[in-house]
C-alpha cells in the first residue's frame, strides 16, 4: 500500500511545483514516475502522446493514467483494475487540488495587489523559466523512445521527417493563390497516425 503514499506524494508536488502547464511540468513528471521505475520512458512517451490527443489537460490526463498502472508495475499483487482505479483517482486528486487551493488564493491576491513592482518583477522573473521548462520538455522527448525505440537506422530517419513535416505543416502558413492558411493540428495527428500505420504497421 505504500505505493498510494508515493504517488500521492509524488503528484502533490507536481501539482504545487508544475508551472506552466502541462508541457512544463513534463520533465518533473518523467522524473517523478519514471525514475522510480513505475513506468518505462517508452510508455512514458506514449502516454504524452495519448495525452495530447485525448480531450483535458496533460497533466491531468498523464496522472490519471500513470495512477492506473504504477500500482500494479510497483506490487504485482495490486495489478487489478480496481487497485488501478483507486490510484488514478489519488493522482488525480493530488495532482488538482494544490493547483485549485493555489490559483483560489493567488487571484485574490493578485487582484489586490495588481499594481505592485514586487508582483509584476515576479511574473517578468517567471515567463522566461516557463519558455525554459516547456523547451526542456521539447528536448526530452527527442530521446531513442521516441525517435527509434527498435534500434534500426532507416526508422530512424524516417521519423526525424515525419517530426520535420508535423512542424513545417503546423507552423508554416501555406499560400494558395492570395489566401494563406494553416493546417489544424487535428488533421496532423490523424495523417501521422496514418503514416505510422502505413510504414510500420
Amino acid at each position: 500500500m505504500q505505493i498510494y503514499i508515493k504517488i500521492i506524494w509524488a503528484y502533490l508536488k507536481i501539482g504545487i511545483f508544475g508551472f506552466g502547464g502541462g508541457y512544463a511540468m513534463l520533465s518533473l513528471v518523467e522524473k517523478s514516475v519514471v525514475d522510480p521505475g513505475w513506468i518505462s520512458e517508452t510508455t512514458f512517451t506514449d502516454i504524452v502522446a495519448i495525452s495530447q490527443m485525448t480531450p483535458g489537460p496533460i497533466g491531468i490526463n498523464s496522472a490519471t493514467y500513470i495512477g492506473y498502472v504504477a500500482p500494479g508495475t510497483a506490487a504485482p499483487e495490486l495489478s487489478s483494475p480496481i487497485w488501478g482505479i483507486l490510484g488514478s483517482i489519488f493522482a488525480t486528486l493530488a495532482v488538482t487540488l494544490p493547483s485549485f487551493f493555489l490559483v483560489l488564493y493567488c487571484s485574490h491576491f493578485i487582484r489586490r495587489h495588481n499594481e505592485s513592482g514586487i508582483i509584476k518583477s515576479i511574473f517578468s522573473g517567471l515567463r522566461p523559466v516557463v519558455v525554459g521548462l516547456i523547451a526542456s520538455a521539447a528536448i526530452m522527448l527527442m530521446n531513442a523512445a521516441n525517435f527509434n525505440p527498435q534500434g534500426i537506422n532507416w526508422q530512424l530517419y524516417t521519423n526525424i521527417v515525419i517530426c520535420a513535416a508535423a512542424f513545417i505543416l503546423a507552423y508554416f502558413p501555406i499560400k494558395i493563390g492570395n489566401n494563406k492558411f494553416k493546417i489544424h493540428p487535428i488533421f496532423i495527428i490523424i495523417a501521422a497516425g496514418l503514416a505510422g500505420y502505413i510504414i510500420y504497421g
